[in-house]
């Protein structure tokens, strides 16, 4: 997998197995015995300048995945990297200074804007915070992040219940931006829009990478839109990273079995393709109870025994393109007869069990039925 680099020029974020684990059990004294492993050992780079889309289905863990790298959750495992410096365990005080640096857009600019600040205090408020500039300059240079961002400076004194959904979504965009951040995790910022409205969104997001140099982590489930927008693609199932690489290649040439399954619902705008859909059978496992092995095996239709008990790692199947998936692993590959051996000995172990269980059960109720 993609490694931290010291190359401080080229990575503005490295991740590194980054876990993000919530309790849903504990004991009697406190201490959690079941965990929902909403990140599982994630592991990405991201360059300057540049736009990760983070995909996957309903669930898979990509806002919790871009909270974490935010700090807003506390890191359960793994590194995080930004700028070169080492995040992982800073506490709230000293991840102040980074703050202004790593913004983050939401996903529904209805409920993410105070109803009862207008529209120039809500995007002044970190500005003033962070004294980003000289207080008499505020109104102006509040004025100048709403001009970039498409907002008419009119604007500045109503407040958000009178714009429309597009309008909010450029007010967040323009609070995000008005501390000057590096960085920007972008959480499905077109998801509550009208088709139309989303277009001019993502236009204006590119076009502000291009004059302010901004980089991007883009969590979105519409691979068209992370298509036009992303330079390279991670997918998320139940935590998990299937696959990482270049949007140009995943699309291309999508390698595995979830990916190929969730491309095939994109639509294409030519009535002349005949578009071949995988539907996927089965409905997604609880990540409070994940499946052995290989996350995907229950829905995959490629599955192979090896799937079932063993976990598949990283693969570089081409040059900057990993899958997780043992199809593409020869080691694996080449040595199917003795996993498929190694798996009919674990279900066997696993029936001997269930019978001595059984039959503790049954002499159990031949006991009590003597008594």
């Amino acid at each position: 997998m993609m490694q931290p680099n010291n190359d401080e020029n080229k990575y503005i974020l490295e991740v590194k197995n980054l876990k993000k684990y919530f309790p849903i059990e504990k004991n009697f004294f406190g201490k959690p015995t079941r965990y929902l492993r909403a990140v599982d050992d994630v592991s990405f780079n991201l360059e300057k300048g540049k736009t990760i889309g983070i995909v996957g289905e309903s669930g898979c863990g990509k806002t919790t995945l871009g909270r974490t790298i935010l700090k807003l959750y506390d890191v359960d495992g793994g590194q995080i990297f930004f700028d070169g410096e080492d995040i992982t365990n800073l506490k709230k005080g000293q991840m102040r200074k980074y703050r202004t640096d790593m913004q983050l857009i939401f996903q529904d600019p209805y409920s993410s804007l105070p109803p009862r600040m207008t529209v120039g205090n809500i995007i002044a408020e970190a500005v003033k915070v962070h004294k980003i500039v000289p207080k008499e300059e505020i109104s102006d240079y509040i004025k100048d992040i709403m001009d970039k961002c498409g907002l008419q400076p009119q604007y500045y004194d109503r407040y958000p219940h009178e714009f429309s959904g597009g309008q909010r979504q450029r007010i967040c965009i323009a609070r995000a931006l008005a501390v000057n951040p590096k960085l920007v995790i972008c959480d499905e910022p077109v998801s509550a829009l009208d088709v139309s409205i989303q277009a001019q969104i993502i236009n204006l997001l590119k076009e502000l990478q291009n004059k302010l140099g901004l980089t991007y982590v883009f969590i979105s489930h519409d691979l068209s839109v992370v298509k036009y927008i992303t330079d390279d693609i991670l997918v998320m199932y139940l935590g998990n990273v299937m696959e990482l690489g270049k949007t140009e290649e995943i699309f291309a040439n999508p390698l595995h079995p979830y990916t190929k399954a969730l491309f095939s619902a994109v639509p294409v705008p030519n009535p002349d393709v005949k578009m071949q859909r995988i539907i996927l059978k089965g409905d997604i496992p609880s990540p409070a109870n994940p499946p052995k092995g290989c996350k995907f095996h229950t829905r995959c239709s490629e599955c192979m025994k090896v799937c079932q008990f063993k976990e598949p790692v990283y693969y570089e199947a081409t040059p900057d393109h990993f899958v997780s998936c043992h199809l593409y692993n020869p080691e694996i590959m080449n040595n199917l007869a003795q996993y498929d051996a190694e798996y009919d000995e674990i279900k066997r172990q696993e029936e001997l069990k269930e019978q001595i269980e059984m039959e503790k059960k049954m002499r159990k109720k031949h006991e009590q039925e003597k008594k």
